[in-house]
């Protein structure tokens, strides 16, 4: 299928393995890079067995490695350096997580790279980055989500810290690894710049999103804490029980909208009340206050207080899992959920695509391929192997 989209044209060759490097292989390839994923012969990237299997492949497989063309190689071996090389002379971004010092043990590094082609761009996904005492250890995403501050801040002050249920960690430095190389390539060719590697280590991926704790520690020696569901200084913002057993999200820490609140549950008293004016007195009262509004909340089902809520436009929303989601209308407009053809499996619902450009989309134009499916294309039609090497690196374990 022919490319297209804002990234139409650009080459980009994904190594490495499971998910932070391959979840932005996975960026690229759904707004129109030519993505070349790179596999381990005969065992392929672990994420084909993980999570629910069906049919002996993951369904997160068929999901993370879309619009990817998927061949096999031996890194290790010179014919694979040599293999990585050719593939790296038209280029624009290789995508890596290995260990730091892995692909200069292989002599494709990027020192190695740039001498065959200067103007390549080499994202280097990894737990602590390329430098500093920590970087020759192995990192994964929930190690650099530990280090990195969520897993302190998330859960209940009298619990242990807990784990949000993805991976988090690898997803955000996923997401500055296709940021950054965007940027490194509108630098390199309308700025006049070079070739450059980026380097993303997962637990700063993670330890940018700390907001304000790292100035109030400098200024107050404040340590925040966990807080469950409630956001410390800001009231009220939490999740109510209803009726029904279901929990419903508000956010009406804004002083006009707590005034709303108040008008749809009927208390007036709240209103009037000079504490609530304004955010730092609400947070003062902050339990006070989200008992008050359990106290509505309790006296209705989830659909009623979503329906008044709406009505005086406070910010609110179910607390969704996955069939819940299936069922809005507003996923579907959106085309948040999409059936993809899969081979053997038939239609195979995924996540749409985001964000959404208005004249360039991204488009899924594929599922994750079978392990090698690409081997011949690649290697015969790009880089001009012969049928008879091909069958010969196989039988050698090459590819």
């Amino acid at each position: 299928m022919e490319a297209s989209g804002p990234l139409k044209g650009v080459k980009v060759r994904e190594l490495g393995s499971l998910i932070a490097g391959p979840f932005a292989g996975r960026l690229f390839g759904d707004f129109g890079a030519e993505v070349i994923k790179v596999e381990p012969p005969k065992i392929g990237d672990p994420l084909r067995k993980w999570r629910l299997l069906k049919d002996g492949t993951s369904l997160w497989w068929y999901v993370q490695s879309r619009n990817k063309k998927c061949i096999t190689l031996n890194l290790k071996s010179k014919e694979g350096e040599e293999i990585i090389k050719k593939l790296a002379k038209e280029v624009d971004i290789i995508i890596e997580n290995f260990k730091p010092g892995t692909l200069e043990k292989w002599n494709i590094g990027y020192e190695d790279l740039k001498k065959i082609n200067p103007k390549i761009i080499m994202v280097r996904i990894s737990g602590y980055g390329q430098s500093g005492p920590y970087s020759s250890k192995p990192g994964f995403g929930s190690i650099g989500e530990a280090l990195g501050g969520i897993r302190y801040l998330s859960g209940y002050p009298d619990l242990p810290p807990v784990r949000t249920g993805i991976s988090i960690g690898d997803s955000v430095a996923a997401i500055y690894a296709v940021m950054s190389a965007v940027m490194a390539i509108y630098n390199r060719d309308m700025n006049g710049g070079e070739g450059q590697y980026i380097d993303v280590a997962l637990y700063e991926a993670i330890f940018s999103l700390m907001e304000s704790l790292v100035s109030e520690y400098d200024q107050f020696k404040f340590i925040r804490e966990r807080s469950g569901n409630t956001l410390p200084g800001i009231a009220p913002s939490n999740i109510y029980l209803c009726n029904d057993g279901k929990y419903v999200a508000i956010g009406a820490n804004g002083d006009s909208i707590f005034q709303r609140l108040t008008q749809a549950m009927g208390r007036e008293d709240l209103a009037k009340n000079e504490a609530f004016k304004s955010n730092d007195g609400r947070a003062k009262n902050m339990a006070y206050l989200d008992a008050q509004i359990t106290q509505w909340t309790i006296s209705k089902t989830i659909d009623e207080v979503l329906s008044i809520l709406d009505v005086h436009q406070i910010p609110s929303g179910a607390i969704y899992n996955v069939a819940d989601m299936f069922k809005d209308a507003h996923f579907k407009a959106r085309e948040m959920i999409q059936d993809v053809k899969v081979e053997g499996l038939g239609n195979l619902k995924m996540p749409g695509i985001i964000p959404k450009f208005s004249k360039t989309p991204g488009s899924i134009k594929w599922s994750g391929l079978k392990l090698g499916e690409s081997n011949r294309e690649i290697y015969q039609e790009l880089l001009g192997f012969s049928a008879e090497a091909l069958s010969e690196m196989k039988t050698r374990g090459i590819i």
